[in-house]
């Protein structure tokens, strides 16, 4: 799938964030979800890629506070649980598109 840019990143409620594709395809992810894909050192650990976030650990009412882009191939977030070293690929937020057409074609694919 060729990677395409968000042109619209939006807080849909307390519990969502919305993600428009320059494709056309909208994008939802329960925004706790996000926090625990994080990928960065603190939450894998970089040579063995244990996950060393655990999800006990991650508040159940966790929100973006702040949503800032990285370039062209990112996005920044700071949590309100103050962890704010992650960073999003576009392309991992598009795999980890949580929509009933992405979810199905995830699991139509096995």
């Amino acid at each position: 799938m060729a990677v395409t840019q968000p042109t619209d990143i939006r807080q849909l409620g307390p519990a969502e964030m919305g993600i428009t594709w320059s494709d056309g395809h909208e994008s939802v992810y329960q925004v706790r979800d996000l926090r625990l894909s994080c990928r960065c050192a603190v939450c894998v650990e970089e040579l063995t890629g244990v996950r060393r976030l655990s999800a006990d650990s991650v508040p159940q009412d966790i929100r973006p506070v702040e949503v800032t882009p990285v370039g062209n191939y990112a996005i920044h977030i700071v949590w309100t649980d103050g962890h704010q070293s992650g960073i999003f690929t576009f392309p991992h937020l598009r795999e980890n598109c949580q929509c009933a057409e992405c979810e199905g074609s995830k699991s139509g694919g096995d």
